[in-house]
């Protein structure tokens, strides 16, 4: 997963040449669709068995990644044919296909992330509130540390290698990690025979499969926790009712409907609202950012090294996040977390006035979209040697080795630029990921702790459409100003909207905890939180 997300956007920059225009574009596809779906896919898992979800999701989403990787070596392995064909717009279709079967790949992600970070957790952890935090930082340091070897693997191999061998190589890997993950997910299910227990629907074929198991084995001291709201044995197989054509017509906008509704009646709605805003900026290892900075002149091996850094700072921050929450306990660790966060992406925002910025107000941003929407301007399928050294940052040794020219003159190469704008950037992006990541697991929690069981899938799904809404917004603006002289504004309007996210985290926090807010104490790691609103009975 890790490696697909960073390769694919230095794929489509290679292809489309130095523009972020398609990884903008596949960023809008992507937002747009778990958007439009989240909720759907939320409302899958909560109605079905959870091992099939587990299992139907994971072989979608490998699948995808696999036919995909082996269209993009088509494509670079033919690409001069592909873009005299029908004057260029077979290699379109071929960037669409590309797209679609990404976006694919991505939604069965979604639904993995949903069942098993937000669902199966919490059952595995049972009614124990510590362990569940601690569950929750351990699976995000597992995600940081693939975070770091993964891109560094294909990073490695894109530069010294070709984009072609990447592509290779990652399709072979998610055929072999496909099994593993399967056979592990198989593994946890039989040890956790309360998996099989769901209160909105049980699978009898799932049941049957835990019979092997004795029956003492699914005692409550096990893990059942409180908020499994029915027995298994009180499931009884519901007859179908026959439902008119409008009806099925209908029922995707009423699930969608009822899901935004019960999100926004949830007590911890201002905490899931600020964690979205942090979605709202160009300040993060996405694609956006890493093609940027390959338009800078960074090779994928520079930029995986410093995707490996950010990962670094990420598992310091699941480790700030177990520690603070002890002491102050797990509303509290929000907000210190949003604080240290903001605090580093002030660095961000200085780096766009200091020297070797690309800034330029006097170039419109909207320049390079409307060159290519009303100019008629060919499409930069294939990029000339030139156009990849405009931006270049005065370090031959760090260009891609794909695209560098060989025979260069050292006399046509542009003035070196000062490295100080860059440097603060991405310094910034990295220090800011310790009380990123705190915080996102602060708010994982808290969804985690008052969100009901039956609702657990459509709740989590809506706050990732309400994630992505805020990435889509981001995508849309690079998509309008997507040449890097207009990429410091973006800066500044995403360290706004992370100060807007976090304002609305204090505003939770003020509700929930009131006087007490600045009162540092160790909380009682199974007692309810001081936050709990009266009379809901489902936290865990």
């Amino acid at each position: 997963d890790r490696m697909w997300h960073f390769a694919v956007s230095v794929f489509l920059v290679e292809l489309y040449g130095n523009s972020l225009l398609l990884t903008a574009v596949y960023g809008l596809v992507v937002a747009g669709s778990v958007l439009l779906l989240g909720a759907l896919i939320g409302d899958w898992v909560d109605k079905n068995a959870r091992l099939k979800v587990a299992q139907t999701s994971l072989v979608v989403q490998n699948s995808s990644v696999i036919l995909c990787g082996v269209i993009l070596m088509i494509i670079f392995l033919f690409k001069t044919q592909l873009l005299t064909l029908y004057h260029g717009w077979l290699l379109t279709l071929c960037y669409i296909l590309v797209i679609t079967i990404a976006n694919i790949a991505n939604l069965a992600s979604t639904a993995t992330a949903i069942t098993i970070q937000r669902d199966w957790i919490v059952v595995v952890a049972g009614e124990d509130r510590s362990k569940l935090a601690d569950m929750n930082a351990t699976i995000r340091r597992i995600d940081q540390l693939t975070n770091i070897l993964a891109p560094m693997a294909v990073g490695q191999i894109m530069t010294f290698g070709s984009p072609m061998i990447g592509c290779g190589f990652i399709s072979g890997w998610n055929l072999m990690s496909m099994c593993v993950e399967y056979l592990l997910l198989w593994k946890v299910y039989q040890k956790t025979p309360t998996l099989a227990r769901k209160s909105a629907k049980v699978e009898a074929s799932e049941l049957k499969q835990l019979n092997v198991k004795k029956e003492s084995d699914m005692k409550p001291a096990e893990g059942v926790q409180l908020i499994i709201e029915k027995d298994v044995s009180g499931f009884e197989p519901q007859q179908e009712k026959e439902v008119g054509c409008a009806a099925r017509i209908a029922e995707p906008f009423i699930t969608f409907r009822d899901g935004w509704v019960a999100y926004y009646n949830q007590p911890v709605f201002l905490a899931g609202m600020g964690l979205a805003f942090l979605y709202m900026t160009v300040l993060g290892f996405d694609c956006i950012t890493t093609g940027y900075a390959y338009t800078q002149g960074l090779s994928g091996s520079v930029l995986s090294l410093l995707m490996g850094a950010s990962a670094v700072t990420g598992i310091m921050g699941t480790v700030a996040f177990t520690w603070l929450r002890r002491k102050c306990g797990l509303i509290r660790t929000g907000l210190i977390s949003g604080v240290a966060q903001f605090a580093c992406l002030i660095l961000c925002a200085i780096s766009v006035f200091m020297p070797g910025s690309p800034m330029d107000l006097t170039v419109s941003p909207f320049a390079d979209i409307s060159a290519r929407l009303f100019e008629n301007e060919p499409l930069p399928t294939i990029a000339s040697p030139e156009p990849e050294m405009i931006f270049a940052t005065g370090m031959p040794n760090l260009l891609n080795g794909s695209i560098a020219p060989a025979n260069g003159d050292p006399e046509m190469s542009p003035e070196p630029v000062p490295l100080i704008s860059v440097s603060l950037l991405f310094a910034g992006v990295i220090a800011a990921r310790v009380g990123l990541w705190s915080f996102d697991l602060t708010v994982t929690q808290l969804l985690q702790e008052n969100v009901i069981e039956s609702e657990r899938g459509i709740i989590n799904g809506v706050q990732n459409s309400m994630n992505y809404l805020l990435d889509l917004l981001h995508f849309i603006m690079v998509i309008l100003a997507p040449n890097p002289e207009a990429f410091g504004l973006l800066v500044l309007i995403s360290v706004s909207f992370v100060a807007m996210g976090h304002i609305m985290y204090f505003r939770f926090a003020q509700k929930s905890l009131g006087k007490q807010l600045f009162v540092c104490h160790t909380p009682d790691p199974k007692a309810a939180p001081d936050s709990s609103p009266p009379g809901n009975t489902s936290t865990v």
